[in-house]
């Protein structure tokens, strides 16, 4: 009767969520740490970093995991410091790619990068050659009960939105 074990099965199981969660809590520590080290340890006064921790109590990551990441970040622990990078770069065709990504090594990160747009059929270009195209936007979501569709449509235009979706 080998092979019949209950552990068996239990066991390979739980390797693979284990993996998917390691994977998913690696992630967030990365960004809670960015966030952190950003605009302070304090999730009050820190948006980046409130959303962050949000999003790790999402994924059921214990409150001593985001504690250190966060400790990490401000400096009070020692750890890898991540950094966030932004590479530019054409794809096929000539389209433009801005890749922005949060690394512990540069040097890796960009040979990697190179190496991936030489694959498809495109290039890593200089600093400046394709951020020109491009526009940071923002997205706010609003509670629709709390507020009348005409005030905030006359709000948003005075700020210089392009857009509003009820």
């Amino acid at each position: 009767m080998s092979g019949h074990s209950k552990w068996a099965g239990i066991k390979h199981k739980k390797a693979l969520m284990d993996a998917k969660k390691g994977k998913i809590f690696t992630k967030l520590i990365k960004e809670i740490t960015v966030a952190a080290r950003g605009g302070g340890g304090n999730p009050d006064t820190n948006s980046a970093l409130r959303v962050a921790v949000s999003k790790a109590k999402e994924a059921n990551m214990p409150s001593e995991n985001v504690e250190r990441a966060i400790k990490r970040g401000t400096g009070e622990l020692p750890g890898v410091s991540y950094e966030q990078v932004t590479y530019e770069g054409y794809g096929p065709g000539g389209v433009a790619i801005m890749v922005e990504a949060l690394t512990d090594n540069k040097n890796r990160t960009s040979a990697e990068l190179r190496n991936i747009f030489s694959k498809k059929g495109g290039n890593l270009a200089g600093a400046g050659s394709v951020s020109w195209l491009f526009q940071k936007k923002g997205f706010f979501l609003v509670n629709k009960s709390g507020i009348d569709e005409d005030k905030l449509m006359s709000i948003v235009l005075d700020a210089g939105a392009e857009d509003m979706k009820p």
